[in-house]
């Protein structure tokens, strides 16, 4: 018994390194590739370990065609903070009001929150679009930025799954102390619920980091490019310079990185307990 243990423990450990391997082999080819020359990116076999480190592709793709990505990233962070920030703050504020409040018409809203994740983003993107023109947003970080500050239905529904699993005997309590719903939220539930909350401050952060097609639609002036709308400024329609590509993809993924060694231990426990009641 203790051998088909250990062996299922070694077959478990060997598929775990392929996938891992498999998995981080995109990352490591970006990295080589952003210090390859372009004549070394295509040739057969592919070389791993350029045969000269050419570090002038990091500065060249920091500031190529005229553009600063040190711009780019203000202009990305603009958008991304307040967004993040107030995304975690109104959603739980929401999931507190669906978790532990009781008014009518409860559960007919929360069935029609969770309905508008059915609807495709692609449904509401020429609506909105119109608003926003009709009201003089184009060209500014207004359409990027006033949509995500009401929160969304996924980040709501991931919230309120936690908010169910906390003993209702701390509630109580605390309103027989005196507080008041608002407090109870700020002062109870937000610190017992770190992990959800750092899981759903890693989910908001990538999708509003990443988000490539709504700087696209919305921003015209290049002194306003987000990293992402950078990033595609390197594909051109007959060539693109790889080198560059992959350098500024290294330096634009940093971000991601520190946001989720920052907050990885909280997002693993978020995901494992998000959901269990």
């Amino acid at each position: 018994m203790r051998k088909t243990n250990q062996t299922g423990k070694i077959v478990s450990y060997i598929l775990l390194s392929i996938m891992s391997i498999v998995s981080i082999a995109p990352f490591l080819w970006m990295v080589s590739t952003s210090l390859k020359k372009p004549n070394e990116i295509f040739i057969m076999p592919p070389v791993w370990i350029p045969s000269e480190f050419d570090w002038r592709n990091y500065y060249e793709a920091w500031n190529a065609g005229g553009m600063n990505f040190g711009t780019m990233f203000v202009n990305t962070l603009l958008i991304v903070l307040p967004v993040t920030i107030f995304t975690v703050l109104v959603s739980s504020l929401a999931s507190y009001a669906f978790a532990r409040i009781n008014f009518y018409g409860k559960n007919f809203i929360f069935i029609l929150l969770l309905a508008s994740l059915m609807i495709p983003g692609t449904v509401t993107l020429l609506p909105q679009f119109i608003v926003f023109s009709k009201i003089g947003w184009i060209d500014s970080f207004k359409p990027l930025i006033i949509p995500g500050l009401f929160g969304n239905a996924f980040a709501i529904f991931l919230i309120r799954q936690f908010f169910l699993t906390l003993p209702g005997d701390l509630e109580d309590a605390a309103m027989i102390d005196g507080c008041s719903r608002f407090r109870i939220w700020w002062q109870i539930f937000l610190p017992l619920s770190k992990p959800v909350l750092a899981t759903l401050t890693v989910f908001t952060f990538q999708g509003v980091y990443n988000d490539f097609m709504g700087p696209l639609i919305y921003i015209n002036s290049m002194n306003k490019f987000t990293v992402q709308l950078g990033l595609a400024s390197f594909k051109g329609v007959y060539s693109t310079n790889y080198d560059l590509l992959m350098a500024a993809s290294v330096f634009t993924l940093l971000p991601i990185i520190i946001i989720f060694l920052l907050a990885q231990r909280y997002f693993i426990e978020g995901i494992t307990l998000t959901g269990v009641k």
